[in-house]
């Protein structure tokens, strides 16, 4: 693996041949971050095809590495087999930078489990750590809130819920600038004896260590609180998660699709859509994955930015900026002490 360097104060790494549009909307990405941001982007790939999509564009002034890497993990590989056995797979070196310090962060639109065992074999996990976990930016109808996880963990016991519990806090403070951010626990009730023998025992860990863990906990919302910002931190296991994420990303094309057959099925209606089109177009804009650019894979020691696999170049630039704000902030830091200020109260209570 050959490196060329220039003198810069800061660089990500960019998995640029990782995604469904991979490489030109990837590469274009980091073109448009490096603009905006001022960054340096590391792109790992095949270089002969990086080059091609370079010279596509005007990219004088910029910093743009390219780490030259002939393997690719594909979306229907096997994520822990395709880690171990393509030990130079894109993805896996766009870590290995951060590991190496070469790079404050990495990102990838690839195959998402693999990024994820990537992740955990190359950054390793923050001591105290027990699951790492996905933190997944919903949008509400007011601001952003955070549901963690997203499906990293399926299985989980109310040790890691209560670890997802800090580290989706750390990550609503840091990144989104939330005063003591609103931590709540999903259930199918408000009342704390509400859901199963693991939420119902979440509940009470919380409740007995939000003081030293420096937690908002404000109990238990339902799913339809989700969407009304009753809480910025949203807590359940990873098989909820995904279901959350699933469902509402169907409602809501079903809801988009709705709309455009009704506004377009008559001339009145169209004369209506031409008034309500640019109304529409701010509500797409707030619920669009791509303005939030990735999620964020919590618990690792380093900033490791996994982008929804249909990402297009905006995507992947608002990706490269949330790798950069991560790192800077300080996310990872603040989620070990949190986990030693866990670690040092539990010892003391035994």
């Amino acid at each position: 693996m050959s490196v060329s360097t220039t003198n810069t104060p800061v660089r990500l790494a960019l998995d640029a041949m990782g995604g469904d549009n991979a490489p030109g909307e990837i590469v274009l990405g980091a073109i448009q971050a490096a603009r905006a941001y001022g960054i340096g982007v590391y792109l790992v790939g095949h270089e002969e095809v990086i080059q091609a999509e370079l010279a596509k564009h005007d990219t004088s002034g910029l910093d743009l590495p390219i780490v030259h890497t002939d393997e690719v993990i594909e979306m229907d590989d096997h994520p822990a087999t395709a880690v171990r056995s393509k030990k130079n797979a894109s993805m896996t070196v766009a870590l290995q930078l951060v590991r190496d310090g070469k790079a404050i962060g990495a990102v990838s639109a690839g195959n998402s489990g693999a990024m994820m065992a990537a992740a955990l074999f190359t950054l390793k996990r923050i001591p105290g750590v027990e699951r790492p976990a996905l933190g997944g930016v919903f949008p509400t109808k007011n601001k952003p809130c955070l549901i963690i996880d997203m499906g990293a963990n399926t299985d989980c016991k109310p040790e890691y819920l209560q670890q997802f519990a800090l580290m989706g806090s750390v990550y609503m403070e840091r990144i989104f600038h939330v005063n003591r951010p609103r931590v709540s626990l999903l259930a199918n009730g408000e009342e704390e004896t509400k859901g199963n023998q693991q939420v119902v025992q979440t509940h009470q860990l919380l409740k007995q260590n939000a003081e030293r863990l420096e937690l908002n906990f404000i109990g238990n919302i339902e799913g339809r609180d989700i969407m009304a910002n009753v809480a910025d931190v949203v807590v359940c296991d990873g098989f909820v998660g995904n279901v959350v994420l699933k469902l509402s990303e169907g409602v809501g094309e079903a809801l988009f699709s709705l709309i455009k057959d009704e506004l377009t099925s008559s001339f009145v209606s169209k004369l209506a859509a031409a008034v309500l089109k640019p109304g529409l177009k701010r509500i797409y804009k707030r619920l669009d994955y791509a303005e939030y650019g990735g999620v964020p894979l919590l618990g690792v020691n380093g900033a490791a930015i996994i982008s929804h696999g249909r990402s297009n170049a905006r995507a992947i630039q608002n990706a490269l900026r949330v790798a950069k704000e991560t790192a800077e902030t300080g996310v990872t830091q603040a989620i070990t002490e949190g986990v030693a200020r866990l670690a040092t109260a539990k010892a003391k209570a035994e």
